[in-house]
């Protein structure tokens, strides 16, 4: 029996997680497949689920939180954040499990703790923005989540030069800037910005998107998320394969 894994979400133009995967597979010499499934509604992932060749899937936006449903049971730390980017199944169960905080931890663990890195503005608020925020807490910076939506959120219009520039690092969890889309941003100062910044990006195609060339522009210190996404991938593996 080939092992079958894959990631669901909408659109995946812009995923690379199958051709990781898959030069895995040829490289370590793993008999199993790993394809794309770009699902239109959430509720087209019953099929998949039911299929028992299946034994893990990753899951992207706009996904995150809409999977938890459908599985039997999250991790203690998925639970936490709230939001699910590996399932596996484990014993006949679907578990959900996030391991984009370890990607994102462990991608910035140089600067977690640094003296000037004490306050944060998350651009976003979906599933990918709430692991963000679980590693903050973790470390002790106070964030803010910052939306187009009114609500309790910060809202971009908000935003002032002065606030960009009392807050040092900066996290797009939005898909703003990602392909194909790329000749868009988050709408944020970016006169503000200086050389203490930091620009996060959780896009990783292409690896410099508008929003890391205009901070960049400010000579801003800039950081895509393509660590995130192999440290993430990684950790699903582990998952995967239980292994400790």
């Amino acid at each position: 029996m080939i092992r079958k894994f894959g990631i669901i979400g909408y659109p995946l133009g812009h995923s690379f997680s199958a051709k990781y995967f898959s030069g895995k597979f040829a490289q370590e010499g793993i008999e199993a497949e790993y394809k794309l499934y770009p699902l239109e509604n959430i509720t087209d992932v019953t099929p998949l689920l039911q299929d028992q060749d299946f034994v893990g899937l990753n899951v992207t936006l706009p996904y995150k939180t809409t999977i938890i449903p459908y599985l039997d049971a999250l991790d203690a730390t998925a639970q936490a954040i709230g939001a699910v980017n590996v399932i596996a199944r484990e014993d006949g169960r679907w578990i959900g499990y996030n391991t984009d905080c370890i990607g994102f931890e462990d991608s910035l663990c140089d600067v977690l703790d640094n003296a000037i890195m004490r306050r944060a503005l998350i651009l976003g608020t979906g599933g990918a923005s709430k692991a963000v925020a679980y590693v903050l807490q973790k470390h002790g910076i106070d964030y803010q989540f910052v939306s187009r939506r009114v609500g309790q959120e910060l809202h971009y219009d908000a935003l002032t030069i002065e606030k960009i520039r009392e807050i040092k690092l900066i996290v797009n969890c939005t898909p703003l800037g990602m392909y194909p889309d790329v000749n868009s941003c988050p709408p944020i100062p970016y006169a503000g910005l200086t050389s203490e910044h930091l620009l996060y990006d959780l896009v990783y195609n292409p690896e410099q998107t508008l929003f890391l060339r205009k901070g960049a522009a400010m000579g801003t210190r800039t950081r895509n998320g393509l660590m995130m996404l192999y440290k993430q991938a990684d950790a699903a593996w582990q998952l995967w394969n239980k292994i400790k």
